[in-house]
């Protein structure tokens, strides 16, 4: 059963009962009327997705009807479809200019109608996503913008500290103030990177050259990399994959969903506790779990730290910054990769990202899949 909903409009009990048939018989949820009043009565609560609308009727006439519908907020965008038995062009354009996005001509043919009412409704539905993917960005832009902002004002802020020391020679903050503006700067600059990383993924402008790469082998060049911060801690750092574990992914990207995955579990996880990287072969795809005895995520904020309209960012338990597009460049790069990515966690306890990534290349995948006709390989959550 589809989901989308159809309202048709026509003083034509047996035209009304011909679509209702033709429709409901191809899935849709069809809803009917006899009139523009009626119609517009209906509309409030129904909300369909497309409307067939008869341009001749009594009373409240088709053109009437979509003008109206074109004045409501909640009914401006649904596509309009006239039906008519008018064949002036003038007659056709005037249609139109109510805000109309098509016309079907009587009599007409089932094939006819469900091809336009399937074209705008694909159109309507990629209207939708583009202005809910804009809706998005922007958010993004404004909370990247308001991170930025703040991080200058600690810039300069600071800068104008040094230099007042500096001509005052009170040179004892000197130190701090000096930290603190170089972690300003260090925050700033991880911020710009994700950013320019992110933004060039988007555009299609990283390339995707997925190659059979070791993973005890990257898991140990991200753990070397990473004992310096968490010894400061005296946090255990340890992994443990066995050294015939491979998977096909890009190796590039698949390094940075590593580093960004260890390094929030390091700046997460207080003193003393304990970061854990496992590795296993499923035979379909590989299943790597960065898990650690940290400060924890509350399940209500799951989906809030992989959006980017949604600003979800908290100090690490040393007042360690973060850029707050950390997770949401793992979860595009392992998209990328044909992958998937699963969070548990519980506040005060700790948490456990798994990430699983192909375990062989998508060609031989879909070898298999001819030898095997009735097996299939899928990557679940």
């Amino acid at each position: 059963m589809r989901k989308e909903k159809i309202l048709v409009v026509d003083d034509e009990e047996d035209l009304l009962e011909l679509l209702r048939y033709n429709l409901a018989a191809e899935g849709f949820n069809v809803t009917c009327s006899e009139s523009g009043e009626d119609a517009l009565d209906l509309v409030k609560d129904l909300l369909p997705d497309l409307i067939l609308l008869d341009i001749m009727m009594p009373g409240l006439d088709g053109i009437e009807t979509c003008n109206l519908l074109k004045k409501g907020s909640s009914t401006k965008d649904i596509p309009v479809i006239f039906i008519t038995a008018l064949s002036d062009t003038p007659d056709k354009v005037k249609g139109l200019k109510t805000g109309a996005v098509d016309y079907i001509s009587k009599p007409f043919k089932k094939e006819e109608v469900l091809a336009r009412i399937e074209t705008h409704l694909n159109i309507c539905s990629q209207k939708k996503k583009l202005k809910e993917v804009n809706a998005q960005k922007d958010d993004f832009f404004s909370i990247i913008a308001h991170d930025m902002r703040n991080i200058f004002n600690g810039l300069t802020g600071t800068s104008w500290l040094i230099s007042e020391a500096v001509n005052n020679d009170n040179y004892q903050n000197m130190k701090t103030l000096a930290k603190r503006m170089n972690e300003s700067s260090e925050n700033a600059y991880s911020l710009l990177e994700n950013l320019l990383k992110w933004s060039r993924l988007q555009k299609d402008c990283i390339k995707y050259e997925p190659q059979r790469i070791s993973i005890n082998e990257l898991v140990s060049r991200v753990v070397n990399n990473f004992k310096a911060n968490a010894h400061m801690k005296t946090i255990t750092l340890s992994y443990s994959v066995p050294p015939d574990t491979w998977a096909v992914a890009d190796i590039n990207m698949t390094d940075i969903i590593m580093r960004n995955l260890v390094s929030n579990a390091v700046k997460f996880t207080e003193k003393g506790g304990r970061v854990s990287i496992y590795a296993k072969n499923t035979g379909d795809y590989i299943e790597i779990s960065v898990c650690d005895t940290g400060t924890g995520i509350c399940e209500q904020d799951f989906h809030k730290i992989m959006r980017i309209d949604v600003k979800y960012k908290k100090e690490g338990t040393e007042g360690e910054q973060g850029t707050g597009m950390g997770l949401l460049l793992c979860k595009d790069f392992i998209e990328k990769n044909q992958g998937t990515i699963k969070i548990k966690s519980k506040p005060g306890i700790g948490s456990e990202f798994t990430i699983r990534l192909p375990a062989q290349s998508q060609v031989n995948q879909e070898k298999q899949k001819l030898l095997l006709a009735d097996q299939v390989f899928p990557l679940q959550a």
